[in-house]
This record gives structure tokens, C-alpha cells and sequence, in this order.
């Protein structure tokens, strides 16, 4: 529990949702979507973390609704399963002339985050499409992930999301002067929209706790036609 709070305490000096859902000329400051989290607010005190994201005994994470489709939170190229509590918000400021770049990667654009401290953790999912059509998933990922500030060289591995073929990268970046792991993987649709769902935590600990989520995430996901 003394572990659980110290970690909490960082994430709360992290900056990471401040521009999702909004303007950068709100009142925002312009601060960086791929830093860490703001607060840890909204976690229940003694609450295990598998117990907060609705995560069952066996390590597999329980579906509790939907993002993707028209209407929902984040219309996308593709739809998949969520766990309970992990809150969507559709990223807005992709064209502010100050703090646009910010949400560029590797030829890809982030559309949306979803984040994990509802559920408990202090972390996110987060959704970049690629800006233009593609073919070649493991192309669309390498450019992202060296967008990235990794240490070491990442592993990419061919997998499933739900019937479509992907590549995945398992690699690590540098947070709080410790080395975290981080999980993306990338998928073309029929249509030739490749999307890129990310997993990032505070630190390897969180990453661990959420990723039964992002494997949730990579087994439901479905092409929007």
C-alpha cells in the first residue's frame, strides 16, 4: 500500500490529459500527450487494481461496453471492447497551430484516449490513425515506435486483432529516470486505414496491471465498414 500511494504521488506531478477533449487555447498550457498522468483522484483507497478494471481471477479482462462506432465517445476506423470504468475522450486539438504537433507520431494522428484512472490505474490506451492509407502494419508501427524515446530495440511480432492480421511492439521508454514498458500494436483495416492502439502507463508495474485490458482491446477489435 506505501508503494501504491508513493507511485500515486508521482503520477499526480505528471502532465498528460490536460489537452485531450479541447483546445489548446482553453487554458490548457500546451503540456505533452505523451507524458504521464495528472492525478490519481478517483482511486478507491485498499482497491486492488485488477478488482478496479474489472479484470477476472483467471487474468482476462471483462468486456463492459464499446468504443469505435459512430456515436460513441471516439468514432474510428475500428470498434473494440472496453472494461468497466476506463473513460474515452476524443482528442480535438490535433489542428491547434501552437500545440498540434504534439499530437502527431511517426505519420500517425492521436484521435483518442482512454484513460485508466477511473479504473484505478494511472495509465492509458490511446488510439492514433495513420494519415494516410496503407498496406503494411509493421511499416505503420516501426515509424511510430521511433517516434518514441526507447531504450533498447524494440521486439515486433506478428498477432491477431480480432480477425484481422497485426504487428506488435513490445519496447521500453525512460519515465522518472527508470526504464516502463510499453505495448503498441498496429492494424490496417480492409479499407486501408491503419490504426495504432497504444498502451502506456506511469511505470512497468501499471503497464503490467492494464494489460489484460489492451489485450481485451486487441481481441474484440473489429473493422467499421
Amino acid at each position: 500500500m506505501v508503494r501504491r500511494t508513493v507511485r500515486m504521488a508521482a503520477g499526480a506531478v505528471l502532465v498528460l490529459g490536460g489537452l485531450v477533449g479541447c483546445g489548446a487555447s482553453e487554458g490548457d498550457g500546451g503540456e505533452d500527450p505523451k507524458a504521464g498522468s495528472t492525478a490519481a483522484a478517483g482511486t478507491s483507497a485498499g482497491a486492488s487494481p485488477a478488482a478496479s478494471q474489472g479484470v477476472s481471477a483467471a487474468g482476462a479482462a471483462k468486456p463492459a461496453g464499446s468504443l469505435g462506432a459512430a456515436g460513441s465517445a471516439c468514432p474510428l476506423p475500428v470498434s473494440f471492447d472496453l472494461a468497466a470504468d476506463w473513460k474515452p475522450k476524443a482528442v480535438t486539438s490535433q489542428d491547434d497551430e501552437q500545440f498540434g504537433a504534439l499530437f502527431k507520431q511517426g505519420g500517425t494522428t492521436l484521435q483518442c484516449e482512454i484513460d485508466a484512472k477511473p479504473a484505478g490505474n494511472i495509465g492509458f490506451l490511446r488510439v492514433w490513425t495513420a494519415d494516410l492509407l496503407a498496406i503494411d502494419a509493421r511499416a505503420v508501427l516501426e515509424a511510430f515506435v521511433a517516434g518514441e524515446k526507447t531504450t533498447g530495440t524494440p521486439t515486433y511480432t506478428p498477432v491477431r486483432a480480432g480477425a484481422l492480421p497485426a504487428v506488435e511492439a513490445a519496447y521500453e521508454t525512460r519515465s522518472l529516470d527508470d526504464r516502463k514498458q510499453e505495448h503498441a500494436f498496429a492494424v490496417v483495416t480492409p479499407g486501408g486505414k491503419a490504426v495504432v492502439l497504444q498502451l502506456s502507463g506511469l511505470d512497468t508495474q501499471e503497464h503490467d496491471a492494464m494489460l489484460p485490458v489492451y489485450r481485451l482491446v486487441q481481441q474484440s477489435l473489429k473493422p467499421q465498414s
